[in-house]
């Protein structure tokens, strides 16, 4: 039998890994379970377009977050018995919660409002969010590399930094340094840094943090997670989301005489949509089909968006 007649494997289906669990079904696992944000706080938190509200807190996140909680809580005791296992002292290291998904997705307003959620657990957990933002290489490599048209793609990243990053941590470094981007500068900031020290959850956000090794003896940024999350909503839906993104920029952040777009402030409306599905298109589009996407039965936990933004239901891996 020729290359061309074999027979093509099909595909594996991986949601039998999870459990599906409805809206209203999800909302019910946290009974009693008292909101700790208020209104004001949610509207802070939330990102443009993105729909979040208290009954969104509610219903959706303040059940994840007692599930995390049941995770951090049993992971530390493990490290615990762990320890004594070994007869070492008890060296307990940070929870850390990965979180992807796609541009536009709402992965950032998630990040952010889980850190309230989860620094507000009972003991007061110091919460640290970083990006993977600040792990791009600088415009300048990019460049150099003849990648810029690629930014956001994983060769884009430093993705040994990172590991080196989230490494330190895990091993309870006393202080670890993160590169910082500027968002309206489009570019790392050479003199500006995040810090962390010791934090006892750390949630790291980024596009493409569930993707596997680039070869099998690396070590793959999601292998330092204790917990994942994926967030999912159909392609036509971000594709929306991105382009009134875009469209709110316009009028704010890219009339900034600083920003990198400001050259697209002055745009029509109709000029401005063309520009945002160009981007869509040519940029985030195949990123997402090509790489984000496929790292999704990767995550512990995949929240499913309606076209509204809200979470429909959700997808939780079996132990």
């Amino acid at each position: 039998m020729s290359t061309e007649e074999q027979p093509v494997e099909p595909a594996t289906d991986v949601t039998s890994l999870y459990r599906e669990v409805d809206r209203a079904e999800w909302a019910a696992l946290a009974p009693g379970v008292p909101n700790p944000l208020t209104e004001t706080e949610v509207v802070q938190l939330r990102g443009i377009g993105d729909r979040l509200d208290l009954a969104e807190v509610r219903e959706v996140y303040l059940p994840l977050s007692r599930l995390l909680s049941t995770y951090a809580e049993n992971t530390k005791r493990l490290g615990g018995e762990v320890s004594s296992f070994l007869r070492e002292p008890d060296a307990t290291t940070p929870f850390v919660v990965g979180v992807a998904g796609s541009v536009a997705v709402g992965k950032s307003t998630i990040a952010r409002l889980l850190r309230e959620l989860m620094s507000r657990w009972p003991g007061t957990p110091r919460v640290e969010l970083v990006t993977t933002d600040g792990f791009l290489y600088s415009n300048e490599e990019l460049e150099r590399r003849g990648i810029m048209h690629r930014k956001g793609f994983p060769e884009s990243y430093d993705r040994r930094a990172l590991v080196r990053f989230l490494t330190d941590v895990k091993s309870g470094a006393a202080e670890v340094r993160a590169p910082f981007y500027s968002h309206m500068r489009y570019d790392i900031m050479p003199d500006a840094h995040v810090t962390v020290r010791r934090p006892d959850v750390v949630i790291v956000e980024g596009l493409n943090v569930l993707s596997p090794p680039p070869t099998p003896n690396d070590v793959a940024v999601s292998d330092l997670f204790d917990f994942s999350i994926y967030v999912d909503a159909d392609a036509d839906d971000i594709a929306r989301w991105y382009v009134h993104r875009f469209l709110a920029l316009r009028q704010g952040a890219f009339s900034n005489p600083n920003s990198f777009f400001k050259v697209f402030a002055d745009l029509s409306d109709a000029e401005a949509v063309d520009t945002a599905m160009g981007y869509w298109n040519d940029i985030n589009l195949p990123n997402l089909r090509e790489n984000v996407e496929p790292t999704k039965h990767r995550a512990t936990l995949v929240l499913n968006k309606a076209a509204d933004h809200t979470v429909e239901s959700v997808l939780l891996r079996k132990l």
